[in-house]
Formats: C-alpha cells, sequence, structure tokens
C-alpha cells in the first residue's frame, strides 16, 4: 500500500485549484518540430509552436535556421518564398533576410535610400539537429544555450533500431502525459493486450519530474508486443515470466523504459515530446522516438519490424481516439471534471501545472502568473507499494 502523500504546502493547494488545460508548455526548452528528412536540402517547411508561426530552413551549404514566419512588409509567409544563398527571399516583394532574421536587401530599394528601422528583422529561433529531428528553442533567446537536448544514448546506439512516430492530436497535451504516466488503462488495449494488468510497485518525484514504475505479467498481447522486447532478454534467461516497466515525466518530456525478467538491459525505451500548435493549445504534435534492442539473431528485427510497426500504430491510434475524446468532453462541460484518483496522476498533475506558463496574455492577470513567486516545495522521498525503483527484481 503506498505512503500517505506529505502534506500539500500552499503552493500545492492553489496549483491544485487551476485547470490544468489551461495551462500551456514552457517555451524555455529545446522542442522537436519536424523530422529531418522532411527538411530536404534547399528547403522550406511551415512549422507553428503555440500559436507562433516558424519557418524551418535548410541552406544550400546544408545549414539550418528557423525564423519566425513572416515578411515585416506585409506579413507574408517567409515560408512560401525562396531560399537565397544563405538566406530566404519573400515569395511576394522578394524582401531578403539573412539567417540571423535580418533583412539584408528590398529589391527595388536605391543604393542612396536606408531600410526602415521598423523593418529590419524578423524573429530568429535557436535550431538544432539531433536525433533525426530539427529542435527549435521558442523562449527566451538568451536561455538556449543554457538548455540541454534530451540524452538519448540507445539512438546512437548499433544495439538498438528507432522507430519514428510523428502524429497531430487534437487534445490539449496534457491528456497524453497523463495516458503514457497512467499504466492501468490497459483495458482500452484488451484486443491487443489481452489480460495484461500491470501493477503499480511505487514512485517517485521531484518539483519537475515524476517517475513510476510498473510490474507487467501475465495475458497473452499481440505478436508485435513480444517481438518488441525480445531483443532485451538476456542470454541466461529464457523465461518472459514479467516485464518491468518504469515511465518517467521529467519536464517537458517524457520517456517509457520496458526491462524483460531478470534483465538489466532496457528492451525498449520511448522518448515522447509533445509541442502545442495553436494558441488556445487544444491542438499538439506528439512526437516519439522508439528505440528497440536488436535479438541476437541477426536481422530478425528487419523482418519483424513490419509487425512491430502495426502493433505500435495501432495502440497509438487508440490512445490518440481515447484523450480526443476526453478533449471533447473538456469542451462540452467548458471545464474539467475528471474525478482523478492516482496518486501518480495527481503527482504528474502538480508538475505540469506548476512548471506550465499561463494560456491568457501576459496581460491579463492570472492565477498561474500570481504564483510565480511562491516558494516550490518538492516532495520528498519515494511513495512506495513494493520493490524499490532502484530493483529491477
Amino acid at each position: 500500500m503506498l505512503t500517505e502523500r506529505p502534506s500539500a504546502s500552499s503552493r500545492d493547494y492553489h496549483l491544485n485549484l487551476l485547470d490544468l488545460r489551461q495551462v500551456g508548455i514552457d517555451p524555455n526548452f529545446w522542442y522537436p518540430v519536424t523530422n529531418i528528412d522532411k527538411l530536404k536540402r534547399r528547403n522550406v517547411l511551415a512549422v507553428s509552436f503555440a500559436g507562433q508561426p516558424i519557418v524551418v530552413a535548410r541552406t544550400k551549404n546544408g545549414r539550418i535556421f528557423a525564423l519566425e514566419d513572416r515578411c515585416v512588409h506585409r506579413q507574408m509567409p517567409l515560408h512560401k518564398g525562396v531560399l537565397r544563398g544563405e538566406g530566404i527571399q519573400c515569395a511576394y516583394h522578394g524582401w531578403c533576410y539573412d539567417i540571423r532574421g535580418k533583412l539584408v536587401n528590398i529589391p527595388y530599394l536605391s543604393d542612396t535610400e536606408m531600410i526602415p528601422a521598423q523593418a529590419r528583422r524578423v524573429r530568429y529561433y535557436s535550431c538544432r539537429e539531433a536525433y533525426g529531428l530539427v529542435f527549435v528553442f521558442p523562449g527566451t533567446p538568451e536561455k538556449a544555450d543554457t538548455v540541454s537536448l534530451p540524452d538519448l544514448p540507445e539512438f546512437s546506439s548499433p544495439q538498438y533500431r528507432t522507430m519514428y512516430f510523428e502524429r497531430t492530436v487534437e487534445c490539449h497535451y496534457s491528456f497524453m502525459h497523463e495516458n503514457l504516466m497512467d499504466m492501468t488503462h490497459q483495458f482500452l488495449h484488451r484486443q491487443l493486450m489481452s489480460s495484461i494488468q500491470p501493477v503499480l510497485l511505487g514512485y517517485r518525484s521531484g518539483p519537475n519530474w515524476v517517475e513510476a514504475q510498473y510490474k507487467v505479467e501475465g495475458g497473452k498481447p499481440h505478436a508485435g508486443a513480444n517481438l518488441m522486447t525480445f531483443g532485451g532478454k538476456d542470454a541466461a534467461v529464457i523465461d518472459r515470466n514479467y516485464e518491468l516497466m518504469t515511465i518517467k515525466t521529467d519536464y517537458p518530456n517524457q520517456e517509457l523504459i520496458v526491462y524483460r525478467a531478470h534483465s538489466e538491459t532496457p528492451a525498449i525505451r520511448l522518448w515522447t515530446s509533445y509541442v502545442s500548435l495553436d494558441a488556445e493549445q487544444r491542438r499538439h504534435r506528439s512526437f516519439g522516438l522508439l528505440m528497440i534492442r536488436k535479438p541476437r539473431i541477426p536481422g530478425l528485427i528487419y523482418l519483424a519490424w513490419p509487425v512491430i510497426r502495426y502493433f505500435a500504430e495501432s495502440i497509438f491510434a487508440q490512445d490518440r481516439a481515447a484523450v480526443e475524446e476526453e478533449q471533447r468532453a473538456y469542451d462540452v462541460q467548458g471545464a474539467d471534471r475528471n474525478c482523478e484518483i492516482s496518486p501518480v496522476l495527481l503527482e504528474l498533475r502538480r508538475i505540469l501545472v506548476s512548471c506550465g506558463v499561463p494560456i491568457t496574455h501576459a496581460s491579463k492577470p492570472s492565477a498561474l502568473s500570481s504564483l510565480a513567486g511562491a516558494t516550490s516545495e518538492p516532495a520528498n522521498g519515494y511513495r512506495f507499494a513494493g520493490p524499490s525503483l532502484d530493483s529491477k527484481r
């Protein structure tokens, strides 16, 4: 039985009164906006972050950059323009910008005329390539160098093969955080996962993270589930008595790691990021990297890949349908009327609220902004229903 949660602080009390679906994601992190494969050499692409239109492009020299997706002249989207050398030219009147957003040329302006001061640049976004993705930093520019990209060692390991996911989901990003963290919803996947029912072993949390561990046993899941974790079996282990699953929200991203019975080697690691698209943050883009350990049999992973993908896509489709129904229910009710009882989900909600930012305009007061100066009280220690999270037995 889980031990009782420490008494809530005053800040926790006020945070619990806030509507999580009205909390936006903090822009001061690196967020994926597209797959690198979509951004071919000398190509431009329109993306967005919480209502901010952004154009990402790759120059003829292979350099990627990201700018506000508008020309200062007549607000024409720059993604409709063309690349010119190491910059981009607006499709309307041909105004040219360099990769830092500086207006460098107006074709019909004479040499004696000055570019107006108010039209000298558009916003520049720090931009990086990693893990087959293009990341942008939509927050305060000066903070970009102080924030690290996620650390995903399995991505570059020859022992793993990565499956990439990218889907638009019609719901507030928090619904997806809750969906992945809460393994008690396996009834939704009963046609694919049979009678499997994960059991919560324990969880722990900090100011900006929460981690839960589940033990998974029983049932006869879809072949894709077995193939997905086949490579995580140690040579000396021949049974599949159970699996251990660790799920962590490390704001703003999530990851899921699965270990086969008695194994110290991750069978799979799923990393996900949910990027709000519209200003109201009722739609988002889900990005996922599913890193699967290869079996010892050479080439088996490639033969199994179509079955694994079918299983993974089917699970995601069911999850997406569920969270989009949650969003529709929220819209009809006009408020979040969820009656959540999971201590893990309650802790997750606290983190998403305390780490988030108001969706409302800065000029409007909000309960969240009024708490900005409150002292955060991090969760203390561990809350266990069973073995320590450090144990994989």
